[in-house]
């Protein structure tokens, strides 16, 4: 299914972003991996075309961008996929996820999901589906959202350290404002959101990305207690609502898991 392309504004509105700062909201908008006409790319970064275009031009010239040229539409390059793979080589946390997703498809029958914060969104790198037959997840391998913007990447967003959660918020309720895609989601939904999920140790997001749909998710927490990553489930509401005992435990349980492989394996 066809992921959607993250709206990317500067940390600071009022400072004038340099070309190096506009190039990386290009390369940014299209590490998803799909490919993206100059009028999307120019709506996810918030630049005027004829800057997309030739900044985009300088960018296949050196191998981050690949533009077809019978569909017009731009996609990563293999520099922009070789950096991906040199930063996930630093920390790669599928394969110690694996059989978390895989016991959680088939004990919740759900789609179960692995995100990994990136800046101020998540990045979905690993996905399971469940049999039940209605998947309620838009999201595929390769997908970025917004910090806050489902569940797995609200439980990113409220286990940051506090200044650093604000931070994120600032700029992840300037983008939500200007691109309008998110309306049921502000920052006062977020702040409760994210104190909601700590208080109980797990996130739940219902109805707020889209209708009748949501998610639940618990982080996996590093040595210093940051969240490297974050295991969900996205289902319709009443699946989650009928079994959010149920679901977090299991969650919970699953994350405890990987962070012990995160310690024995550090």
């Amino acid at each position: 299914m066809k992921s959607e392309p993250a709206a990317l504004a500067p940390p600071d509105a009022l400072e004038a972003p340099s070309s190096v700062a506009k190039a990386c909201r290009i390369l940014r908008a299209l590490a998803g991996g799909e490919a993206l006409r100059l009028t999307d790319i120019a709506q996810a970064t918030g630049l005027d075309k004829a800057t997309v275009l030739r900044l985009a031009e300088m960018l296949a010239r050196e191998g981050f961008v690949r533009r077809d040229e019978a569909s017009k539409l731009y996609r990563g390059g293999p520099e922009l996929q070789r950096a991906g793979s040199a930063a996930l080589a630093q920390f790669d946390p599928r394969a110690m996820a694996r059989p978390s997703l895989l016991r959680l498809a088939a004990q919740f029958e759900d789609t179960a999901i692995l995100s990994v914060p990136s800046g101020a969104e998540s990045l979905c790198l690993g996905l399971e589906l469940g049999r039940y037959p209605i998947r309620a997840n838009y999201l595929e391998v390769g997908s970025r959202r917004l910090l806050g913007v489902g569940a797995g990447s609200l439980a990113l967003l409220a286990w940051l350290p506090p200044r650093e959660r604000e931070a994120a918020l600032e700029v992840v309720t300037a983008q939500l404002a200007r691109s309008g895609r998110y309306p049921r989601i502000d920052r006062t939904l977020l702040i409760e959101r994210c104190g909601e999920a700590r208080a109980r140790g797990y996130a739940v997001l219902l109805d707020v990305v889209v209708e009748r749909m949501g998610g639940i998710a618990a982080p996996i927490l590093g040595a210093d207690g940051r969240p490297v990553a974050a295991l969900s489930i996205a289902a319709l509401n009443e699946r989650i609502t009928e079994r959010e005992a149920e679901l977090a435990t299991g969650l919970q349980r699953e994350a405890a898991l990987c962070q012990n492989l995160l310690t024995t394996t550090a």
